[in-house]
Protein backbone atom coordinates (compact mmCIF):
# COMPACT_ATOMS: atom_id res chain seq x y z
CA UNK A 1 0.00 0.00 0.00
CA UNK A 2 1.19 3.53 -0.60
CA UNK A 3 1.15 6.41 1.35
CA UNK A 4 -1.87 7.97 -1.10
CA UNK A 5 -3.80 5.22 -0.38
CA UNK A 6 -3.01 5.40 3.60
CA UNK A 7 -4.62 8.64 3.26
CA UNK A 8 -7.76 7.19 2.36
CA UNK A 9 -11.00 7.57 4.38
CA UNK A 10 -13.39 4.75 4.76
CA UNK A 11 -15.60 4.41 1.39
CA UNK A 12 -13.23 6.68 -0.32
CA UNK A 13 -11.45 5.97 -3.77
CA UNK A 14 -9.04 7.42 -6.07
CA UNK A 15 -10.89 8.62 -9.29
CA UNK A 16 -7.62 10.48 -10.65
CA UNK A 17 -4.07 11.35 -10.01
CA UNK A 18 -2.11 14.02 -11.73
CA UNK A 19 1.54 15.11 -11.77
CA UNK A 20 3.69 18.12 -12.76
CA UNK A 21 3.99 18.14 -16.77
CA UNK A 22 7.23 16.30 -17.52
CA UNK A 23 8.49 19.63 -19.35
CA UNK A 24 9.36 20.36 -15.36
CA UNK A 25 12.53 18.31 -15.70
CA UNK A 26 13.90 19.74 -18.59
CA UNK A 27 16.19 22.10 -17.41
CA UNK A 28 17.49 19.25 -14.85
CA UNK A 29 17.99 16.72 -17.59
CA UNK A 30 19.38 19.41 -20.27
CA UNK A 31 21.98 20.12 -17.62
CA UNK A 32 22.40 16.40 -16.41
CA UNK A 33 22.96 15.43 -19.88
CA UNK A 34 25.38 18.34 -21.14
CA UNK A 35 27.49 17.32 -17.78
CA UNK A 36 26.98 13.80 -18.77
CA UNK A 37 28.69 14.65 -22.35
CA UNK A 38 31.44 16.62 -20.93
CA UNK A 39 32.70 13.89 -18.55
CA UNK A 40 32.18 10.65 -21.17
CA UNK A 41 34.45 13.56 -23.12
CA UNK A 42 36.87 13.95 -20.92
CA UNK A 43 36.85 10.08 -20.29
CA UNK A 44 37.77 8.85 -23.92
CA UNK A 45 40.13 11.73 -24.04
CA UNK A 46 41.70 10.20 -20.04
CA UNK A 47 41.88 6.65 -22.16
CA UNK A 48 43.99 7.80 -24.63
CA UNK A 49 46.38 10.59 -22.55
CA UNK A 50 46.25 8.27 -19.06
CA UNK A 51 44.38 5.10 -19.05
CA UNK A 52 44.80 4.52 -15.33
CA UNK A 53 42.63 7.18 -14.98
CA UNK A 54 39.41 6.22 -17.36
CA UNK A 55 37.58 4.38 -14.04
CA UNK A 56 37.81 7.29 -12.32
CA UNK A 57 36.22 9.40 -15.27
CA UNK A 58 33.61 6.47 -15.54
CA UNK A 59 32.80 6.71 -11.90
CA UNK A 60 31.67 10.55 -12.08
CA UNK A 61 29.12 9.80 -14.92
CA UNK A 62 27.34 8.51 -11.53
CA UNK A 63 26.86 11.95 -10.62
CA UNK A 64 24.78 13.20 -13.39
CA UNK A 65 22.86 9.87 -13.65
CA UNK A 66 22.07 10.03 -9.49
CA UNK A 67 21.05 13.81 -9.91
CA UNK A 68 18.62 12.80 -12.79
CA UNK A 69 17.46 9.80 -10.77
CA UNK A 70 16.72 11.94 -7.66
CA UNK A 71 15.19 14.58 -9.48
CA UNK A 72 12.30 11.67 -11.19
CA UNK A 73 11.86 10.83 -7.58
CA UNK A 74 10.67 13.88 -6.65
CA UNK A 75 8.74 14.72 -9.65
CA UNK A 76 7.19 11.01 -9.10
CA UNK A 77 5.93 11.59 -5.54
CA UNK A 78 4.92 14.84 -6.16
CA UNK A 79 0.80 13.94 -6.79
CA UNK A 80 -2.83 16.18 -7.01
CA UNK A 81 -5.19 13.20 -6.36
CA UNK A 82 -8.95 13.74 -7.04
CA UNK A 83 -11.30 11.81 -4.60
CA UNK A 84 -14.91 10.97 -4.90
CA UNK A 85 -14.58 13.17 -1.78
CA UNK A 86 -11.86 15.44 -1.91
CA UNK A 87 -8.53 16.96 -3.99
CA UNK A 88 -5.69 16.02 -1.82
CA UNK A 89 -2.19 17.26 -2.82
CA UNK A 90 0.66 15.53 -1.81
CA UNK A 91 4.37 16.78 -2.03
CA UNK A 92 7.80 16.00 -0.34
CA UNK A 93 10.34 12.92 -0.57
CA UNK A 94 10.90 12.16 3.59
CA UNK A 95 8.83 14.72 5.03
CA UNK A 96 5.50 14.43 3.13
CA UNK A 97 2.98 17.75 3.13
CA UNK A 98 -0.65 16.95 2.62
CA UNK A 99 -3.21 19.41 1.45
CA UNK A 100 -6.54 18.47 1.17
CA UNK A 101 -10.03 20.54 -0.09
CA UNK A 102 -13.29 18.72 0.05
CA UNK A 103 -15.08 18.59 -2.90
CA UNK A 104 -18.22 20.91 -1.52
CA UNK A 105 -16.37 23.60 -0.39
CA UNK A 106 -14.92 23.86 -3.96
CA UNK A 107 -16.33 27.09 -5.79
CA UNK A 108 -14.77 27.30 -8.92
CA UNK A 109 -11.41 26.43 -10.94
CA UNK A 110 -9.55 28.36 -13.24
CA UNK A 111 -7.45 26.77 -16.10
CA UNK A 112 -4.77 28.99 -17.88
CA UNK A 113 -2.92 27.19 -20.85
CA UNK A 114 -0.65 29.02 -23.53
CA UNK A 115 -0.19 28.03 -26.63
CA UNK A 116 2.78 25.70 -25.72
CA UNK A 117 0.92 24.04 -23.12
CA UNK A 118 -2.04 23.23 -25.54
CA UNK A 119 0.34 21.50 -27.72
CA UNK A 120 2.71 19.74 -25.42
CA UNK A 121 -0.63 19.36 -23.13
CA UNK A 122 0.16 20.69 -19.86
CA UNK A 123 -1.30 23.70 -17.82
CA UNK A 124 -2.48 25.92 -14.86
CA UNK A 125 -5.00 25.14 -12.51
CA UNK A 126 -6.80 27.67 -9.92
CA UNK A 127 -8.93 26.38 -7.49
CA UNK A 128 -10.90 28.58 -5.73
CA UNK A 129 -12.69 27.15 -2.39
CA UNK A 130 -13.92 28.18 0.67
CA UNK A 131 -10.86 25.91 3.01
CA UNK A 132 -8.76 28.21 4.66
CA UNK A 133 -6.10 28.21 1.97
CA UNK A 134 -8.82 29.94 -0.43
CA UNK A 135 -7.07 29.69 -3.44
CA UNK A 136 -4.48 26.42 -4.38
CA UNK A 137 -2.34 27.07 -7.97
CA UNK A 138 -1.07 23.95 -9.27
CA UNK A 139 1.78 25.37 -12.03
CA UNK A 140 2.36 23.20 -15.19
CA UNK A 141 0.02 20.40 -14.43
CA UNK A 142 -0.07 17.71 -16.92
CA UNK A 143 -3.52 17.32 -19.26
CA UNK A 144 -5.42 20.27 -16.96
CA UNK A 145 -8.96 19.52 -19.53
CA UNK A 146 -9.07 16.37 -17.92
CA UNK A 147 -8.05 16.98 -14.18
CA UNK A 148 -10.39 20.25 -14.43
CA UNK A 149 -13.68 18.00 -16.01
CA UNK A 150 -12.95 14.93 -13.08
CA UNK A 151 -12.76 17.52 -10.24
CA UNK A 152 -16.16 19.30 -11.59
CA UNK A 153 -17.57 15.47 -12.32
CA UNK A 154 -16.89 14.19 -9.11
CA UNK A 155 -17.94 17.35 -7.21
CA UNK A 156 -21.58 17.14 -8.95
CA UNK A 157 -21.77 13.30 -8.39
CA UNK A 158 -20.78 13.93 -4.41
CA UNK A 159 -23.62 16.84 -4.47
CA UNK A 160 -25.89 14.37 -6.38
CA UNK A 161 -25.45 11.69 -3.55
CA UNK A 162 -26.11 14.25 -0.61
CA UNK A 163 -29.59 14.65 -2.57
CA UNK A 164 -30.17 10.78 -3.12
CA UNK A 165 -29.50 10.31 0.81
CA UNK A 166 -31.57 12.47 2.10
CA UNK A 167 -34.50 11.47 -0.68
CA UNK A 168 -33.75 8.23 0.21
CA UNK A 169 -33.85 8.82 4.30
CA UNK A 170 -37.47 10.14 3.12
CA UNK A 171 -38.97 7.04 1.39
CA UNK A 172 -37.17 4.30 3.85
CA UNK A 173 -38.92 6.17 6.26
CA UNK A 174 -42.36 6.14 5.21
CA UNK A 175 -44.51 3.78 5.65
CA UNK A 176 -45.93 3.87 2.44
CA UNK A 177 -43.45 5.39 -0.32
CA UNK A 178 -44.56 6.40 -3.88
CA UNK A 179 -44.76 3.53 -6.59
CA UNK A 180 -42.24 5.52 -8.61
CA UNK A 181 -39.68 6.55 -5.78
CA UNK A 182 -37.88 3.36 -5.71
CA UNK A 183 -37.16 2.32 -9.42
CA UNK A 184 -35.93 5.84 -9.61
CA UNK A 185 -33.90 6.12 -6.62
CA UNK A 186 -32.37 2.88 -7.94
CA UNK A 187 -31.75 4.17 -10.84
CA UNK A 188 -30.18 7.14 -9.38
CA UNK A 189 -27.74 4.94 -7.16
CA UNK A 190 -26.59 3.00 -9.96
CA UNK A 191 -25.43 6.00 -11.96
CA UNK A 192 -23.85 7.26 -8.73
CA UNK A 193 -21.73 4.01 -8.60
CA UNK A 194 -20.50 4.01 -12.60
CA UNK A 195 -19.61 7.61 -11.34
CA UNK A 196 -16.86 5.97 -8.53
CA UNK A 197 -19.43 7.62 -5.73
CA UNK A 198 -20.32 4.41 -4.28
CA UNK A 199 -18.85 0.82 -4.03
CA UNK A 200 -20.48 -1.92 -5.39
CA UNK A 201 -21.46 -3.25 -1.67
CA UNK A 202 -22.12 0.44 -1.05
CA UNK A 203 -25.18 -0.27 -4.27
CA UNK A 204 -26.20 -3.36 -3.07
CA UNK A 205 -27.31 -2.72 0.50
CA UNK A 206 -28.97 0.22 -0.44
CA UNK A 207 -30.79 -1.18 -3.09
CA UNK A 208 -31.78 -4.52 -0.79
CA UNK A 209 -33.25 -2.09 1.07
CA UNK A 210 -35.21 0.02 -1.08
CA UNK A 211 -36.55 -3.00 -2.60
CA UNK A 212 -37.86 -3.96 1.25
CA UNK A 213 -40.03 -0.81 0.92
CA UNK A 214 -41.62 -1.97 -2.39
Amino acid sequence: MNYVDRLLACNERIVRVARDHWITLLPSILVDVAIGIVIFGLVVLGSLLAPPWTWLGLLLLLVPIGHLAFRLWVWWNDQYVVTNRRLVQVTGKFNKRVSDTALEKINDILMEQSSLGRLLGFGDIEIISGSESGIDVFLRIAHPIGFKNELFDQKEAFAKLGLFEERAGRVLCAEAPEAGDVPELIAELNELRQKGVVTDAEFEEKKQQLLARM
